[in-house]
């Protein structure tokens, strides 16, 4: 099953509802930044959270969030877009701990339980949308359910999971979050909360096959679920060695002669996708010879 994400409504429209498959996304995050188990659940329910708040968004609108605690993996950055497309990195990735008291991999201990998450969305208006609040829990799900109730004044469940081979691979990886609208009765709220006490793990819901459509019905109820849409879901990073390029020109003649004498060529690596692209010492003349074409 390729990673998709669901948009849905439920109970007659009083609920919002996403759900994703994040597997292969986080994989190929593990494959690029070779995290260690820990910082690959972190990093990785933090990604499967920001593909879904992206998916909130419209057209070209984007989103950047930041999970910033004292713990040792340091800031984890994601970037999403309206379109499924998600890529972020940890400053520290080779983090890993023991099983928590609950025998799982310890996201909190890895993130830490002070500082800050902070969210910004590109709207494609003059100023962007920017809201913070602190870290309350370090395992990253309930950060975001109090993100939303506090920055957003949206009440919401947050579910996010990855499971790690031993191998370091991800066997499997997914989320979801619920919203309650305006004017939902008491009724709907207890239903769901007897769901979510009851469901099992969403990264074993993710291994045992469930679609985020069958997610979405194991939450809300089958009979209480109305899919709007789906999208592909994929670990996409925007950089290129033409934006890269752009970034040198922008440097100043001064700045690329220094790195023709002392170099003789320059090195552009991407946190985001560690990519990394080479500029000979032709192309950094080039650059020179643009800057002055565009002096003339």
């Amino acid at each position: 099953m390729a990673d998709y994400l669901v948009r849905g409504l439920g109970f007659n429209g009083s609920v919002r509802a996403f759900a994703v498959r994040t597997t292969d996304t986080v994989g190929e995050a593990q494959r690029r930044h070779n995290t260690w188990p820990t910082a690959s659940a972190a990093l990785g329910r933090t990604m499967t959270a920001t593909v879904m708040m992206g998916a909130m968004l419209k057209d070209d609108a984007s989103i950047t969030v930041k999970v910033d605690g004292n713990g040792p993996i340091g800031p984890m950055v994601v970037c999403a877009n309206a379109k499924g497309e998600v890529r972020g990195y940890a400053i520290h990735p080779q983090v890993h701990f023991d099983l928590n008291p609950q025998g799982k991999l310890d996201v909190r201990r890895a993130v830490g339980t002070e500082g800050t998450v902070t969210v910004v969305k590109d709207l494609g208006m003059r100023d962007p949308f920017t809201g913070q609040v602190p870290i309350i829990s370090g395992e990253i799900a309930e950060d975001f359910t109090y993100y939303f109730a506090k920055s957003e004044q949206v009440p919401s469940s947050v579910g996010l999971g990855v499971l790690v081979d031993t191998d370091d691979t991800i066997l499997a990886a997914g989320g979801f979050i619920i919203q309650v609208l305006p004017g939902v009765d008491d009724e709907t709220i207890t239903e769901i909360e007897e769901h979510l006490s009851t469901i099992e793990p969403i990264s074993k819901m993710i291994q045992k096959g469930y679609t985020p459509e069958q997610i979405l019905e194991a939450i809300l109820g089958e009979e209480n679920v109305q899919i709007l849409d789906q999208m592909p879901v994929k670990f996409q990073c925007t950089c290129s060695k033409q934006r890269f390029g752009a970034a040198i020109l922008s440097l100043g003649e001064k700045e690329i002669q220094e790195m023709i004498d002392e170099d003789g060529m320059a090195e552009a690596h991407c946190h985001f996708c560690e990519e990394k692209y080479h500029y000979s010492k032709e192309e950094l003349e080039g650059f020179i010879e643009e800057i002055h074409s565009q002096k003339n």
